[in-house]
């Protein structure tokens, strides 16, 4: 069975083809500017040279088009003929409260999301209109959607639930929903192999870090709780985003700075984290270099985001009643020693200790712990587009 995993956004598409065999990767790509001048598509076959397509793409429905044309081309396609697509996997955001699984997706699933839209309004739209596009192009190819906010959906209602008043649970869905569920529910799987147990008798943190950041404590093999809330801003310091703060900073910067609601939440989105304590650059390599020629607003950023992480681990520790792994993943935490170490600084206590030696690498799935560690530390490649695609296979072919 051949699965191709379709993720969108608002100007982009990135996508892979699944050989569910072996699961090995026959092409992925990215397309890039959709809608806009300048439209691109770069494809990469398993076995060949990249292929760089550059055409007009009005909308979604012509860069999917692009996309299986790519797949099924004499010169640089992986399959004689679309036929050979079993299904496709959807990556959509939020499926609010109704989903806490994936779900082939029919015009009931279709008319919740849509519903959810003001829950994700910046990315359930697009990922709606990657699905219609596919369905236009692929009618006969059954879909699944695999949703971000799907894994956190195990939370006990004490660790979701806001103190606010509980009619504006019951009105609007405010509530901790959590996402890059499908990253931590990837990894989390893969930690447990990595200790010999059963995933149902252990206790992991996992820290997936990149521009956008979150932890999930996984007890079980269920989420129980994750530092993101009701929207992607809340939790630790991120690349843009401020974090965690007193709610009471918005309006006191409405009053003082005359700002409306989109200006203060485009600042708490876009301006902050740590491009905003540092001054230089979302970009954590940026920092990590301005840090090293001595510039101090880039140190006091590096602190900070690694305060906030370390704090959510002693916090995630203390929910579980203890811990047996943490996990590092994603963009930073797959690739910055430096971030794995300056994290783990001071939770010796937990028996959390790493060895500098086997830390020292990059993108590799790898156990960085000392031989006397009480608590395994790991770096875990995460691959959401395969877990995608398993959840795809396993619901077709119920």
């Amino acid at each position: 069975m051949k699965i191709l995993v379709i993720n969108c956004g608002s100007s982009s598409l990135k996508y892979q083809l699944i050989d569910m065999s072996d699961e090995s990767v026959m092409a992925k790509g990215l397309v890039e500017r959709i809608g806009i001048e300048g439209s691109v598509l770069t494809h990469r076959p398993e076995g060949m040279d990249k292929v760089v397509i550059e055409s007009p793409m009005n909308d979604h429905k012509d860069a999917i088009k692009l996309v299986l044309d790519a797949l099924v081309d004499e010169k640089h396609g992986v399959i004689k003929d679309m036929s050979e697509i079993s299904a496709v996997g959807h990556r959509v955001v939020h499926g609010g409260e109704k989903y806490s699984e994936s779900v082939l997706i029919n015009d009931d699933v279709m008319k919740t999301l849509e519903e959810c839209t003001h829950l994700a309004p910046l990315h359930n739209p697009p990922n709606l209109i990657g699905i219609n596009a596919c369905k236009a192009l692929m009618p006969d190819t059954p879909m699944v959607a695999v949703f971000d906010t799907a894994f956190h959906q195990t939370m006990p209602k004490h660790a979701y639930m806001y103190a606010l008043p509980y009619e504006l649970y019951e009105k609007y869905g405010i509530r901790r929903y959590g996402f890059h569920g499908t990253s931590h529910r990837y990894v989390s799987l893969i930690a447990s192999e990595m200790l010999g147990k059963d995933i149902s008798e252990c206790r992991i943190i996992t820290c997936h870090l990149g521009n956008g950041a979150s932890l999930a404590a996984v007890n079980k093999g269920k989420s129980v709780d994750t530092s993101m809330g009701f929207t992607p801003l809340e939790g630790l310091v991120m690349g843009t985003r401020c974090g965690d703060i007193d709610p009471a900073i918005v309006t006191f910067l409405q009053k003082e700075e005359g700002m409306d609601s989109e200006e203060v939440n485009n600042i708490m989105n876009k301006k902050s984290g740590v491009l905003g304590l540092s001054g230089v650059s979302s970009d954590f390599r940026d920092i990590e270099g301005a840090a090293e020629n001595g510039n101090e607003r880039a140190k006091l950023a590096l602190d900070a985001f690694h305060y906030r992480v370390r704090k959510y681990i002693g916090a995630y520790a203390a929910a579980m009643g203890g811990v047996d792994a943490v996990v590092f993943t994603a963009g930073l935490g797959e690739n910055s020693p430096k971030t794995r170490l300056e994290v783990c600084k001071g939770l010796e206590f937990l028996g959390i200790e790493i060895d500098e030696a086997k830390n020292n690498v990059r993108g590799k799935k790898v156990d960085v712990s000392t031989e006397n560690a009480r608590v395994k530390v790991f770096v875990i490649p995460t691959n959401e587009e395969l877990m995608i695609a398993r959840d795809t296979m396993e619901i077709v072919s119920r």
